[in-house]
């Protein structure tokens, strides 16, 4: 479907690269230092440039330039910066009221929110969902949850995996920096195992699935002790981590082993989930059907909404005024979550996404093939990576993803650096981007690397 086709919503902005200024432009620069100013210098900024509007896969600067967006807000606008459906009911719920607490005086816009999970999430169990505002709220809960119900303290993740920056979920991130770095001491009884790295296997991708979930399993025994572990937390394709996609068939043993020894299977889908994958959940891809999965991101088309769906049995093991928090499911995040769900569900963007990792995958590996030091394309969907090395060999290269990164920029593309060695792009536009602007978008990739050559 061509850009002039596709439907965006939001500000009438023409989907359309355009650059008026060097970027950051002058009235950029500007604001930048103000931010300097007053901004904690904890809270960092990939491009300094400062948005005045946004729609569908373009964002609009200060300065009069228009980007074209592969980063979707780190997968969060998946319907389109400020979709019409979200900004309608928004709007709409915004002009009615704008907070209680529903642990005060509740609303049926978060009940329809947690129907919808209770529909789309995978499995035909009865289930129940509690609603957060962010995405390191849900696992912390999920994990809170999992404990209240199996009696257990010990909790176990993977290398490489990304899930928040609260006490708890620093304790389960792997990456030190910038995430954990002197925050410290961190929460007890997290374990990390092996994860199903194929690029990065010692024995080669093709044991990874059968030697990494062996490995672990074994681990998890001898370590910590099955009937200790309250819940295995892991992201079916790991985000900051590196966009790393375990072979097919880790997931299901991991899963199983779960089954089998009473321990709660958490599938964090904040960055999969809700259509990016190619499927609503990434876990679907091999037919896992996890205990608890946490969401987040796209699941409200911009706004602070979180959420953790479950077994209606897990999710109720709770206490009365366990779970909540003040602002947890606001009125207005969950207007606008219905109507980012209808929209998803209206234009498939499900199917969009596959359509969007084919022509990704493609150009990716075509490019991949003229320049050696990328070493990998990989991911599902409109969750694609590559992940950069010095030529001839796998030692990363971060320096070729700075390089990379700042010449998209430049030109007027945001793209995203991710992975444990900070050598890993990544690329997560709307899924309405048209093709017109998703070519232009890859264009200016291969332009980034051809002049590194």
């Amino acid at each position: 479907m061509s850009d002039s086709a596709r439907p965006v919503g939001g500000p009438s902005l023409p989907q359309e690269r355009r650059l008026v200024t060097e970027i950051p432009g002058p009235r950029s620069r500007e604001l930048f230092a103000r931010r300097n100013a007053t901004v904690a210098f904890g809270v960092s900024t990939t491009l300094p440039v400062f948005v005045t509007r946004a729609g569908g896969a373009v964002l609009e600067d200060v300065d009069g330039n228009q980007l074209i967006d592969f980063g979707s807000g780190i997968a969060v606008t998946s319907v389109g910066n400020s979709a019409e459906a979200v900004v309608g009911r928004a709007a709409e719920q915004l002009q009615r009221f704008t907070h209680t607490c529903f642990m005060v005086t509740p609303y049926e816009s978060y009940v329809a929110v947690c129907e919808a999970l209770a529909e789309l999430t995978p499995g035909e169990h009865p289930k129940k969902s509690a609603l957060f505002n962010s995405g390191a709220e849900a696992v912390e809960n999920a994990v809170k949850i999992a404990r209240a119900y199996t009696k257990r303290q010990a909790v176990v993740v993977f290398d490489h995996g990304y899930h928040g920056r609260t006490n708890l979920t620093m304790a389960l991130t792997a990456k030190n920096m910038p995430y954990k770095n002197g925050f410290g001491p961190f929460a007890p009884e997290i374990y990390r195992m092996p994860m199903a790295y194929p690029l990065r296997w010692p024995t080669g991708p093709e044991h990874c699935a059968e030697e990494a979930a062996a490995q672990a399993i074994s681990q998890i025994d001898k370590q910590v002790g099955a009937h200790n572990v309250a819940a295995v937390v892991i992201e079916p394709i790991q985000g900051e981590g590196g966009f790393i996609e375990p072979p097919a068939g880790f997931l299901p043993r991991i899963a199983e082993y779960c089954r089998a020894n009473g321990i709660v299977f958490v599938a964090d889908e904040i960055q999969t989930g809700f259509c990016r994958t190619g499927d609503w959940f990434a876990c679907e891809h091999e037919g896992v059907v996890p205990d608890l999965i946490t969401t987040a991101k796209g699941l409200a088309g911009g706004l602070p909404l979180a959420g953790v769906t479950g077994r209606a049995e897990i999710m109720d093991a709770a206490h009365a005024g366990g779970l909540g928090g003040t602002y947890g499911g606001n009125p207005v995040a969950c207007a606008a979550a219905l109507g980012a769900i209808d929209t998803m569900r209206a234009q498939d963007l499900a199917g969009r996404a596959r359509k969007i990792g084919e022509v990704m995958t493609s150009r990716l590996r075509a490019l991949a093939e003229r320049h050696p030091q990328i070493a990998e394309v990989r991911g599902r969907g409109a969750m694609i990576a590559i992940e950069l090395v010095k030529p001839g060999t796998l030692e990363p290269a971060p320096e070729t993803a700075v390089k990379a990164a700042a010449f998209c920029h430049a030109a007027g593309v945001v793209v995203l650096t991710c992975g444990t060695y900070g050598n890993v792009l990544r690329f997560l536009p709307p899924l309405v981007i048209g093709d017109d602007l998703l070519g232009e978008g890859l264009d200016v990739i291969d332009q980034a690397f051809d002049s590194m050559s």
